[in-house]
């Protein structure tokens, strides 16, 4: 064998090594992040609750650390431009995450007059920690996958993250419900927040095997964000942000609430609260698989038109009835479509800009949303202030459990609008199959395999 050839074997086998440590690190920290968001940042809004916390507190309890994240993460994005260690970044932000989840449930506890507003200084550190890593986390696991995998590939580490956050949910649910009616029942709280901030630990502890082999090959493009958005950025990309923040901004004037509507108006135990919650992971536990293969085939825009055309309903159907397998279900459902248009914006912004952009495109992709996020959440907290509790109408009178599921309702209205007004205005942004309306219609998760089993179900006489 020549000499340049013995040489370039062991180069590429061990990039080959690498990488193969690097996906499986991807999906390891998967399974950490699942823990630590069924057992801790799914019940902060609960534990904000437990301090009294008012519709506003809980609305900016979700709008200010997204902000504040934003804010890390465009910091993080110069900063790799300078210090371009990506693993270095990520295990700094990894375990200031599970530091900090010791003050959110000590000084809360320490100084419970100002327990809410600490759980939001709290959350809002958690949260910088945890954007502070996602340039660099997603520049780095990007390196390792072709383009026509990655669908394939985040639909298998959220299908994880689904079903590990689904018993960490189930858990969490229980211990806290063993505790919902004592005089202590902050311990639950201190229990699972500690099992969070162990699991970020574990993640950090994944990393140290794994080598970044391209450290400089993909180093971030040296332009400022307002240049990469007015010409590196594609039309269609730009459009799509636009999509994003404002579809971000309608969910969220729901989204803080939810906890509120359970646990004050309906009286749902912790056990009850966690079902509802789970019930939308066991949703995409059983279709991310389906929806990542549905977006590697036809295209992320064909995954955002679908759910983008059904996640508005969700909202609106909190006001037929307050019947928990009625909610459950409802959740469920929600679930399924939140796990394909979740996953379609994620790859989205991988398809349409180059890789020297990625963690400049993603970290802007983040601001916009955070920004609408924090717009709707703020929104929606002036809503519930001002919104009645009943309608009456030509002797027609709708009075829900509180005035809540009008605020649903709205949201789902603005979605819709989104929807019906944005999705038109961007393309696909690479090659993929094209297919009829009936024919991606009949391609989706949970239909396919029904309309399979139906046809199998038939007599061979009327297939």
């Amino acid at each position: 064998m020549p000499e340049h050839q013995q040489e370039f074997v062991p180069s590429s086998a061990k990039a080959q090594s690498a990488g193969e440590q690097g996906r499986r690190y991807g999906l390891r920290d998967g399974a950490c992040q699942a823990v630590t968001q069924g057992s801790g940042e799914q019940y902060l809004s609960a534990f904000a609750l437990l301090l009294q916390a008012t519709p506003f507190q809980l609305s900016v309890l979700s709008a200010l650390p997204q902000l504040i994240g934003t804010g890390a993460q465009l910091a993080s994005v110069k900063l790799l431009q300078w210090f371009p260690d990506r693993k270095a970044l990520i295990f700094s932000g990894t375990v200031g995450q599970a530091l900090v989840w010791i003050p959110i449930v000590l000084l809360p506890l320490l100084f419970p007059q100002w327990g809410p507003w600490l759980v939001v200084g709290g959350a809002a550190a958690y949260f910088a920690c945890a954007h502070f890593t996602t340039p660099a986390w997603n520049s780095l696991i990007a390196d390792w996958l072709d383009q026509h995998e990655r669908g394939a590939y985040f639909a298998r580490r959220a299908k994880i993250i689904a079903g590990l956050s689904f018993l960490a949910l189930c858990g969490a649910g229980w211990v806290l419900t063993s505790w919902q009616d004592s005089t202590a029942a902050w311990w639950g709280f201190v229990l699972i927040f500690a099992l969070a901030g162990s699991a970020r630990i574990l993640s950090a502890w994944s990393l140290s095997p794994v080598q970044d082999v391209h450290p400089t090959a993909h180093q971030e493009a040296q332009q400022g964000f307002r240049d990469f958005f007015l010409r590196s950025a594609t039309k269609d990309f730009r459009r799509f942000l636009f999509f994003s923040g404002l579809m971000h901004a309608s969910v969220l004037i729901a989204g803080p609430f939810f906890v509120l509507y359970m646990l004050q108006d309906l009286h749902l135990s912790y056990l009850g609260y966690g079902g509802w919650l789970a019930a939308g992971l066991l949703g995409q536990l059983l279709t991310l698989q389906a929806w990542g293969q549905f977006g590697d085939r036809f295209g992320n825009k064909a995954l955002l038109s679908i759910t983008g055309f059904t996640v508005p309903f969700l909202p609106m159907l909190y006001l037929v009835s307050t019947n928990l397998g009625f909610l459950l279900a409802v959740n469920f459902v929600g679930g399924v479509i939140w796990a394909g248009l979740a996953l379609g914006l994620q790859n989205y912004v991988f398809d349409s800009v180059r890789p020297e952009d990625r963690a400049k495109a993603i970290a802007l992709y983040s601001t916009v949303n955070a920004v609408g996020w924090s717009v709707g959440a703020l929104l929606g907290s002036w809503l519930v202030e001002h919104l009645p509790a009943r309608i009456e109408w030509a002797g027609f009178m709708l009075q829900p459990a509180s005035n809540l599921p009008f605020v649903f309702f709205l949201s789902g209205i603005l979605r819709l609008l989104v929807s019906s007004s944005l999705l038109g205005t961007f393309h696909e942004a690479r090659l993929v199959e094209q297919a009829s309306r009936q024919r991606l219609f009949g391609e989706l998760p949970l239909v396919k395999p029904v309309a399979q089993f139906m046809v199998w179900a038939l007599p061979k006489s009327e297939r």
